[in-house]
């Protein structure tokens, strides 16, 4: 697990430890002031509107592409406490479009939408059940009407045709942050759209949207991670927002909404003087900002918003919380320290990395490599007035929660008396540092960091300098820190396995479905239209000239030069997996727990984090990896020390039995968790019972394996033939370690492998029961084996029908009829030459109208809508995303490695790319009818089954239950 220093993964640090950061003001060529912070390695600039409006401007030269993101200082902290919810829900009416997008008849539209809106403010105050549901049979008849002026995803389909990609918002406490990906010559017609986006509130196609936002309050009831932190908050925060509102809101107020509010909301905070634009990616500076001022700068600033600032009174004693779900038991308990913007947050980042830092931390070392728990871990949640440090952890079996809990208040003692080895300040530092030069050459970690600084409203030389700042931390420092603040002053809840009592049934609502539209167009789409670019030619791999391959000790060896930071990567890959030895994956994890003869198991760790490296083993069913990267001045010693590993692993019997007990552990755990449970279904859909998931060794099978039997297939495991990657500045060097400490192997044969089967579909229904609120509805049809001819068909096609906002099934399940909060639809290449595709399709919706829901799902897998222009701007939106598509670095040989396993040996994107020119609406109809149309499905629903309509379930087809040992195979 990485640590992630903001929720959202930002990690502001510096490069250098001596570097000076000082913000200074400068003007370029154009007039424009911004400032930016010398020796910022990122050579961010930050310019400021005339309005308020912020500006972020870095480049990064890799594709051309831009990462955007528009972010808002508010969100559900600022909520009325008699509308939470709200900002969440406004953040999905900002992709309805305005007066100008979406509406092909504003002047008879909006007279409906302000009787809509009257109708919400009546229903909202009406106390009588019955009279609530007659207004709402009203709203649900005005809105249809409505919906034939409207243009339902048109900001959709014009973003989509730009070729963005990652097209989505989010909001938590305190942010609201709209993001787009696009290609670099379509920024202007990005600005187009989002300048007219942002610049007014139009409430359209209001009560279906507020359904799909009912549908997400569903889901988050059927997260267990959502139920504990929803706990843990309104404990560690009772007097706050942080604690008193969930961004989702309540039930009561989502189904109470106001649209008065929501405007009143969005004319608060959605003001220049409240907003930013980060933009990262492939542009030049002076005519950027310039664009950014014409389509931004015309925003009136308005007063400062009325921001809400919690103030909780200090923590006293500890505060147990219970909650139950059918899952396995786990806890977390949290402590409150000071928000982003004191010294507690440096205190608790370093803190929590001494205690967890996924390889040498107190306790990982501790508790989890001396298996002394299930799982055992500790993260931050740092926001803009409080840090909620929080520590989770679970019990084996016939192992109590609190002493588990106890285990980890013990790490934490530890860090109050001193207990702890002080180069582990340097080496959480120096982990830091590299992890700053990733996000440094990452266009969406940086702007990721660009935005949080803006919302936590600090500079961004108080960002940048933060390594720097904690480089000063001393082990007395985080003593006094620790003691200060971590006592018996927290909050734990104790996710019990049982009923949740407390979930949240309601009727569904009936509401008819709204009219699509979509052959009409507003005059600002066909404005939109009619804007030109320069276009971007694609770039095809040559990878004969951008991989260096030659042969080292019979051995191949591939190298990519990193010409960006001192960060390398060496690559171990063989062709032998689970299928062809089921032990091995269970001797790679083992071999997290070894020490050697020179070193214990929890030495080793340490020994590994002192120098910055990190390694990883990874048996896949098919080909295993192994991986050593760090800074390319301690490579060598780390490719010495990991074969040190490989070579002298040590067995430990006791090892091995607690890490069996683990293994059965969390495979009980498994079959009453949902997602594993749905995950299972899945795969016996598509395969039946002969499938890779359900063919695990036995427990008989584990406790019989001798743990010496394991240590030596991990010494034999070099002896296959392998072949060898690396990615970093200096192959020479590298070399040369690898000529002297690693082992090249005899090139011992590889195992045959078990061959697992993909029989035909044939339109089976199978049911796991799990209560929930939602039912879950997968359908798998096997297709044809790859065919590198249907890449192109099947790439529009998912484009067109089944995935993104802007597609067929999108709009016509969720849009349209209200049923679900996602679906989709997919054809999927095989990702090997000799194994077939699978048309996959899904939809996850309230239990009460999953009938409705497949209906409309079966319906539209079996009579494509045929629209042309969404057509074509599907094809252009493939063509842009191949043309702006950048293989670089070591993707470039993991991309060349992918496409030989389907049998090709060249970039095939030159091939798409032509043929996706020529395709026609009649190439893809044609591609629908043959392979999409008419398929045998076979179905896999989770649910619970009391809520189903049991009858409509069985119209389905036959209807087999799985016991969990019919899924699982154990």
């Amino acid at each position: 697990m990485i640590k992630r220093l903001t929720l959202f993964g930002c990690l502001v640090l510096s490069v250098s430890l001596t570097a000076q950061f000082k913000t200074v003001q400068k003007k370029d060529a154009n007039g424009y002031n911004y400032e930016m912070v010398e020796n910022d390695p990122s050579n961010t600039r930050i310019y400021t509107l005339n309005n308020g409006l912020k500006v972020f401007l870095a480049q990064n030269r890799d594709e051309p592409r831009i990462q955007t993101y528009i972010p808002v200082r508010t969100g559900s902290n600022n909520d009325p406490e008699d509308n939470t919810g709200l900002a969440h829900y406004l953040e999905h009416m900002l992709f309805k479009g305005t007066s100008k997008i979406g509406s092909y008849n504003w002047e008879q539209e909006k007279v409906l939408l302000q009787q809509i809106s009257d109708l919400y403010e009546k229903h909202k105050l009406e106390q009588d059940p019955d009279k609530k549901v007659a207004i709402y049979k009203q709203i649900d008849s005005v809105s249809y009407i409505a919906s034939q002026y409207a243009v339902a995803n048109e900001y959709d389909k014009m973003i989509s045709s730009l070729g963005a990609t990652g097209t989505n918002a989010h909001t938590w406490f305190d942010e609201t942050v709209y993001k787009n990906n696009i290609p670099s010559n379509e920024l202007e017609k990005w600005m187009y759209i989002e300048s007219e986006r942002f610049s007014e509130l139009t409430l359209r196609l209001f009560h279906t949207e507020l359904e799909a936002v009912y549908e997400e309050f569903n889901r988050a009831q059927d997260n267990d991670f959502r139920l504990i932190h929803y706990a843990l908050m309104k404990n560690l925060f009772p007097t706050s927002h942080y604690g008193t509102q969930t961004t989702i809101g309540t039930s009561e107020h989502l189904k109470n909404p106001s649209m008065v509010a929501i405007a009143n909301y969005y004319n608060e905070y959605y003001v220049p003087n409240n907003m930013a634009v980060v933009l990262v990616g492939d542009f030049e500076f002076e005519p950027t900002i310039k664009m950014v001022d014409k389509y931004f700068g015309f925003y009136k600033k308005a007063a400062e918003p009325d921001h809400y600032v919690a103030h909780e009174p200090n923590l006293k004693g500890i505060k147990t919380v219970n909650v139950s779900s059918p899952s396995a038991e786990r806890f977390q308990f949290a402590y409150r320290v000071g928000g982003s913007k004191t010294k507690d947050a440096l205190l608790v980042q370093v803190m929590d990395m001494i205690l967890s830092n996924r390889t040498a931390g107190l306790i990982d070392l501790n508790i989890n490599q001396k298996q002394l728990a299930q799982s055992a871990g500790s993260n931050t949640q740092i926001m803009k007035d409080y840090t909620a440090h929080i520590f989770s952890g679970a019990p084996k079996k016939g192992q109590s929660m609190d002493e588990v809990k106890d285990l980890l208040l013990q790490q934490i003692e530890k860090i109050k008396t001193g207990d702890f080895d002080e180069w582990m300040i340097t080496a959480v530092i120096n982990d830091l540092k590299k992890q700053w030069q990733s996000v440094l050459e990452n266009s969406n970690a940086l702007a990721t960091t660009m935005y949080d600084s803006f919302i936590q409203e600090r500079s961004w030389q108080q960002t940048i300098s933060e390594l720097d700042e904690m480089s000063k931390i001393t082990k007395a420092d985080l003593m006094k820190f620790a003691n200060d603040n971590y006592g018996d002053n927290y909050v734990i809840v104790y996710k019990n396995q049982g009923e949740n009592k407390d979930l949240v049934r309601v009727e569904n609502p009936g509401i008819t479905p709204i009219s699509l539209n979509r052959e009409n167009e507003s005059q600002f789409y066909k404005d939109f239209q009619k804007m030109t670019e320069k276009p971007i030619l694609p770039v095809f791999v040559d990878f004969d000239k951008s991989i260096k391959t030659e042969t080292l000790k019979g051995s191949k060896f591939s190298s990519i030069q990193n010409v960006t930071n001192d960060l390398s990567t060496v690559y171990y890959i063989t062709e032998i997996g689970a299928d062809n030895d089921k032990k091995l994956p269970l001797a790679m994890n083992y071999l997290n727990y070894l020490g050697t003869s020179k070193y214990s198991p929890e030495d080793l760790k340490k020994e590994f984090y002192k120098i910055g490296i990190d390694f990883g083993v990874n048996a896949g069913s098919e080909r295993s990896f192994v991986s050593i990267r760090g800074l390319q001045e301690n490579l060598a010693e780390g490719i010495k020390l990991f074969e040190h590993l490989m070579s002298d692993a040590k067995a430990d019997k006791e090892a091995y039995q607690n890490y069996v007990d683990k293994i059965i552990k969390s495979r009980n755990d498994a079959k009453v968790q949902k997602n594993s449970i749905q995950n299972a279904l899945n795969q016996y859909a598509m395969y039946g019972p002969d499938n890779r998931f359900r063919d695990q060794l036995s427990e008989a099978e584990l406790r019989a394996i001798d743990p010496a039997e394991l240590v030596q297939i991990l010494k034999e495991f070099l002896n296959y033939q392998h072949q060898i990657f690396y990615y970093g500045k200096d192959a020479s060097a590298t070399k040369k370690a690898l000529e002297k400490y690693h082992n090249f192997g005899n090139g011992k044969k590889i195992p045959a492998a078990k061959v697992y089967p993909q029989p035909m579909t044939d339109g089976k229904i199978f049911f796991a029961p799990y209560d929930m609120v939602q039912a879950e509805i997968s359908l798998r049809a096997r297709e044809e084996q790859f065919d590198k001819n249907l890449l192109t068909p099947s790439g529009v096609f998912n484009e067109y029908f089944g995935s993104g906002l802007s597609s067929i099934v999108f709009q016509e399940i969720r849009e349209s009829k209200s049923l679900a909060y996602s679906a989709y639809s997919v054809y999927a290449n095989s990702d090997r030459h000799d194994k077939y595709n699978y048309v996959i399709a899904y939809v996850g919706t309230q239990a009460n109208k999953l009938p409705q829901a497949v209906d409309a799902l079966k319906e539209l897998m079996n009579d494509m809508p045929k629209a042309e222009n969404q057509f074509n701007n599907s094809k252009n939106a493939a063509l842009k995303k191949i043309a702006t598509r950048r293989y670089t670095k070591s993707g470039i040989f993991f991309y060349q490695l992918d496409l030989k396993d389907r049998g090709i040996d060249y970039d095939i994107n030159k091939d798409i790319y032509s043929a996706t020119e020529k395709m026609t609406m009649k190439d893809l109809e044609n591609f629908f009818n043959s392979h999409i149309k008419g398929k045998h499905f076979n179905v896999g629903l989770i649910g619970k089954k009391d809520n189903l309509d049991w009858e409509a379930v069985q119209s389905m087809g036959d209807v087999k239950e799985l016991t969990l040992e019919e899924l699982f195979g154990y």
